[in-house]
């Protein structure tokens, strides 16, 4: 018995290792899908920004300091959120799908797209706001009209 139990560990310690480590091959490709979409330069303006709320927060901190961490953030945390966002694409996404995109992205509509989809999105993001905000007055319009 003691035996069986000792294998079972052995098996489920190797079975959990081996899916916290991903598949490699598809981390590769998933990262360069997100550097030729234009993706990693987004997550990278976003960690910019970041460090540009705790510099006016920590005004203390000297700059060398932000620049020696940004550069470290900007190295591992894009590596952190391809290990965190891995499982999530390889649910809907094989490796020929990645290798699609990243072709799809070299070609000249696809450079254009990525480089355009930042500007793309912010706009979006506003038309989105207005459309909220405007299906959230007709709600609240017609809740009036029924006496609420």
């Amino acid at each position: 018995m003691r035996k069986f139990t000792c294998t079972m560990m052995f098996i489920l310690t190797f079975v959990a290792f081996s899916n916290a480590q991903g598949n490699p091959e598809y981390k590769a490709k998933l990262k360069k899908m997100f550097e030729v979409s234009g993706s990693e330069k987004s997550y990278k303006v976003a960690i910019e920004q970041m460090f540009t709320m705790f510099k006016q927060q920590k005004t203390t901190v000297p700059d060398s300091i932000w620049q020696q961490f940004q550069g470290e953030f900007l190295k591992t945390s894009l590596d952190d959120l391809v290990n965190m966002l891995e499982p999530v694409y390889s649910k809907s996404l094989s490796q020929d799908d990645l290798q699609q995109l990243i072709a799809f992205y070299q070609t000249p509509i696809g450079v254009k797209y990525a480089a355009k989809t930042p500007a793309i999105m912010q706009e979006s993001m506003q038309v989105g706001q207005q459309w909220g905000m405007k299906i959230a007055n007709e709600f609240q319009e017609k809740l009036k009209t029924k006496g609420y």
